[in-house]
């Protein structure tokens, strides 16, 4: 297994930092300068992205290496230590996103609001476009190279932008109801800032859950394990792939495999192929950790008896 991401990997993953600490920039600034409390929330909803980013990619020494060689079992929270720079960061974001959320109950308390700039509307706008191109980028990238963390990019960029549409949403009603002298509709934009600073806590609180309970063993579904399944059955001496697991692991993807092969071969022939197999997967998919196989004699099951059987062999195929 290579321990380590290729130079483009890191590059996608460096970019999708860069682009959230300048998204989370340009919003911040139109924020306060426009008086949207929504769009400093989801400023800092971009910054809580890059932030949990840093805080896997970061070579600090404490960070635990991925575990090697050792078989696929349940994660013990007692020995789990999460860095300290995820924990760090987990609780600037809670505490942001308390602010944020402090501050749209103050003004919704207080009565007294304005409608946001109209470049409020604009910078949600592109910082949507921007976030959502840099996303099929990567995770066109990711998905094609066979990396199984595509599918927690994708997760963490819906609520991204449902954060983006829930501020748009807002600062568009309160843009109307300063266009239309509609003062109810000036609340929408504290609103949306209310519901954005909800989305930032949850975001610290699931950062700070991983770096405490370490993250969590997540299948991946079957569309996604057929290209394992298709290597081992490549194999010579397979007959057939009994069973097969895949667990994503933060950047790795763990293996559970279990083949059947000719119950005629010895037992270190059994092992050969067994050995044959999981080189081959870790070989060909480098983000593949650890691979445990189990070998059992196939079994065509009664009445018939399989192909492997020799022909000379006293034993009928079909019943008599």
């Amino acid at each position: 297994m290579n321990d380590k991401q290729s130079p483009q990997s890191d590059k996608m993953v460096w970019t999708g930092v860069a682009s959230d600490l300048a998204l989370a920039a340009a919003k911040g600034t139109m924020g306060y300068l426009s008086g949207s409390k929504a769009l400093m929330g989801d400023a800092l909803y971009s910054g809580s992205d890059a932030a949990a980013k840093l805080a896997e990619i970061l070579p600090f020494p404490w960070r635990r290496e991925p575990e090697k060689k050792n078989r696929i079992t349940t994660r013990n929270p007692q020995n789990n230590k999460g860095p300290i720079i995820a924990i760090l960061f987990s609780v600037l974001i809670l505490m942001g996103g308390l602010q944020i959320a402090f501050s749209a109950i103050r003004d919704l308390t207080r009565g007294h609001l304005s409608a946001p700039g109209q470049t409020a509307l604009i910078t949600v706008l592109i910082s949507i476009v921007v976030k959502e191109a840099v996303f099929q980028y990567q995770y066109r990238y990711f998905k094609k190279l066979g990396d199984g963390s595509h599918a927690a990019y994708a997760d963490n960029h819906r609520f991204s932008l449902y954060t983006s549409i829930t501020v748009f949403i807002g600062i568009s009603l309160a843009m109307a109801g300063g266009a239309f002298n509609l003062h109810p509709l000036l609340y929408m934009d504290p609103i949306a800032a209310l519901l954005a600073g909800c989305l930032i806590i949850r975001k610290g609180y699931l950062l700070i859950a991983t770096s405490v309970y370490g993250k969590k063993l997540q299948e991946l579904p079957s569309e996604e394990a057929a290209g394992f399944i298709e290597t081992v059955q490549r194999v010579h001496g397979v007959i057939r792939v009994e069973y097969l697991q895949a667990l994503e692991q933060g950047h790795y993807v763990n293996l559970q495999v279990k083949i059947s092969v000719n119950p005629r071969i010895t037992v270190m022939e059994a092992q050969d192929i067994s050995e044959c197999a999981r080189k081959l997967l870790q070989h060909r998919f480098v983000h593949v950790g650890e691979v445990h196989m189990d070998v059992v004699p196939y079994d065509p099951g009664y009445p018939y008896k399989s192909n492997h059987e020799l022909v000379d062999n006293e034993i009928p195929t079909l019943l008599q």
